[in-house]
Parts: structure tokens; C-alpha cells; sequence
């Protein structure tokens, strides 16, 4: 596999705030967009330390060449606040990271989550391979049937796209700012 994390030149143009924070050799990644992305990048480090993953938050599914958080909270790129996971897949499956992802939010509310509102905070997963799409849309319709049976799920599910690495202070937000704000739709509900 590959270390997504490092500063290749191809992804480095685009992340200039990154810095090479996998050791894992094994690692694959997952994109999730769930509203503000400090809450849902805690919930994983929370619920996923034992699995040693890691994580990056910043935006992706936009139509602009460049994303920061000024020109995404305009509403005018279109990019999602999203948060990548580096896994390995040999201690944690990418169904149960996407199981927790729609357990964590409300994926029943267009373009808003809580009191955070605008197209950046829609309820995405972006996949990065034919199998994590077909894995995304099998739990999709098993979460719809299970947990939100008579509200329609309307998570977007596409093909993951460039990741614009957030700006630095937005990285381990809540862990370096624990009394800092997270959106109140953030709790793990099954």
C-alpha cells in the first residue's frame, strides 16, 4: 500500500499545511464529510484510538482549484468539511468506520447538521475505490432500513476528489482546545 499522509509532489501542491504524520505501511484512507469536521474527527479518535488510526481534517467535493476554511464558509466552492482516516484494513474493516460515521450525525439533514448550515456541512462519504463505494452504499441502505426507517438518508456518496488539507490551527481541534465547539448533532447514537 501507500502512506497517503506523506508529502509526495503531487499532493503536496495541495496540502500546504500537511505534514507526514503515517507510519503505516499497510494503510488505506477514508473520506467522511458529517458537518463541522473538529467533532467528527474527535469521535473517530475517540472510538478508533485502539485501532491506531489517524486523521486529517479539510475539504474535498468542490469546484474550485483552491480551498481554505475563508473560501469554503462563503458557500461559493462547494467543498464539504470532511475528515480523512489512515487505516489499516487488517484491524478495522471500512464498513464499521462507515457504520460510526452515519451513527455520529444526522445524515437525514440536507447541507446542515445542527445549527452549522450551508452546503459545506452536508453529509457526505467520498469514496476512493469501486469496493469502498459498493461497501458505502451497501451500509447506506442497512443503516436506512435499521436506524431511519420513515426519514430518508441523503448522504452523498462520490468519488473522492482532491483533498485541501485543512489550515493547521483546524487539525486536533477539540484535542487542543477540549472546551472548544462541537456541533450538538455529534454523539454516538448505536
Amino acid at each position: 500500500m501507500f502512506n497517503f499522509f506523506s508529502r509526495t509532489s503531487l499532493i503536496a501542491r495541495h496540502l500546504p499545511n500537511s505534514r507526514n504524520i503515517s507510519s503505516m505501511t499497510n494503510s488505506e484512507k477514508a473520506t467522511f464529510a458529517g458537518g463541522c469536521f473538529w467533532g467528527v474527527e474527535h469521535m473517530y479518535q475517540k472510538y478508533f484510538k485502539q485501532y491506531d488510526i489517524e486523521t486529517r481534517v479539510g475539504y474535498m467535493g468542490g469546484d474550485d482549484k483552491h480551498a481554505d476554511y475563508r473560501s469554503i464558509c462563503s458557500g461559493k466552492t462547494d467543498h464539504a468539511e470532511v475528515v480523512q482516516v489512515a487505516y489499516d484494513p487488517s484491524k478495522v474493516a471500512y464498513e464499521k468506520l462507515v457504520d460510526f460515521f452515519y451513527s455520529i450525525h444526522d445524515p437525514t439533514t440536507l447541507n446542515a447538521q445542527g445549527p452549522d448550515v450551508g452546503k459545506q456541512y452536508r453529509s457526505a462519504i467520498f469514496y476512493h475505490s469501486p469496493e469502498q463505494k459498493e461497501t458505502a452504499e451497501k451500509v447506506t441502505a442497512d443503516v436506512q432500513e435499521k436506524h431511519f426507517k420513515g426519514k430518508k438518508i441523503v448522504t452523498e456518496i462520490a468519488p473522492a476528489t482532491v483533498f485541501y488539507d485543512a489550515e493547521a490551527y483546524h487539525q486536533d481541534y477539540l484535542n487542543n482546545n477540549p472546551s472548544g465547539y462541537q456541533c450538538p448533532t455529534h454523539f454516538k447514537r448505536w
